[in-house]
């Protein structure tokens, strides 16, 4: 494993594939709004910004010599409320980041992924198997991404390797900024994103031939579906 684009790489679950990458010794390249840890390459981007998102891919792949042998699409983010409290413009937003930019992403990568034989990596979340009241952006983006993996792993069959990752909740910087009631309680039971990052490794490292579809991972008390 060499060159692997993540996106939302300088915080939260994108900065623990960062690291998993860079010590399984690949070459992580960046695409988020912040700067990564010191000596990762990155570009700046919002990536709600789809063609944006298109045109850093296609750097990140030209600086990395042409060559990539994965994408790890982990940005996302959510501003929970009902849905006549949240803006318009906030809400198209979630959707825009958490599953448009997926596919913006993954779609300027496909050739030299093509070319390598290489992987692709999407980050669902639970709520994109079980939905909850004030998440309707949050869950139709992630709903989303889980058809939208889907529908690519049988069109990139036997080409390009596909995995839906399903994380639970994590212990990240994701839940800082949102209202105490929409944060988890002192007793929550939350999962190292580590964890989660290994599991992307893992499903990145396959060999030809072989594919891990999906993987629901979360910590061991949660209860992840409906």
């Amino acid at each position: 494993m060499d060159a692997v684009i993540v996106t939302g790489g300088s915080s939260g679950l994108g900065a623990a594939v960062v690291d998993a990458v860079g010590k399984a010794g690949g070459r992580p390249l960046v695409i988020d709004r912040q700067a990564p840890a010191d000596g990762v390459e990155w570009i700046e981007c919002d990536l709600a910004d789809t063609r944006a998102a298109e045109a850093a891919t296609r750097e990140l792949i030209a600086r990395a010599g042409g060559s990539l042998d994965g994408v790890v699409t982990a940005a996302g983010f959510d501003v929970p409320g009902a849905l006549r409290d949240v803006p318009g413009d906030v809400w198209d937003r979630i959707v825009a980041v958490d599953l448009l930019a997926t596919a913006a992403v993954i779609r300027a990568a496909l050739p030299a992924l093509e070319a390598s034989h290489g992987g692709v990596v999407t980050i669902s979340s639970t709520l994109g198997i079980k939905a909850v009241s004030d998440a309707t952006a949050y869950c139709a983006a992630k709903f989303g991404v889980v058809g939208f993996t889907r529908a690519l792993a049988a069109e990139l069959a036997g080409t390009v390797g596909v995995t839906l990752i399903i994380p639970g909740g994590m212990r990240t910087k994701f839940f800082d900024e949102r209202d105490e009631r929409y944060k988890p309680g002192p007793d929550a039971v939350l999962n190292d994103p580590a964890n989660v990052a290994e599991a992307i490794l893992f499903a990145l490292r396959q060999p030809a031939g072989s594919a891990v579809r999906e993987l629901v991972i979360a910590a061991e008390r949660e209860s992840s579906y409906p």
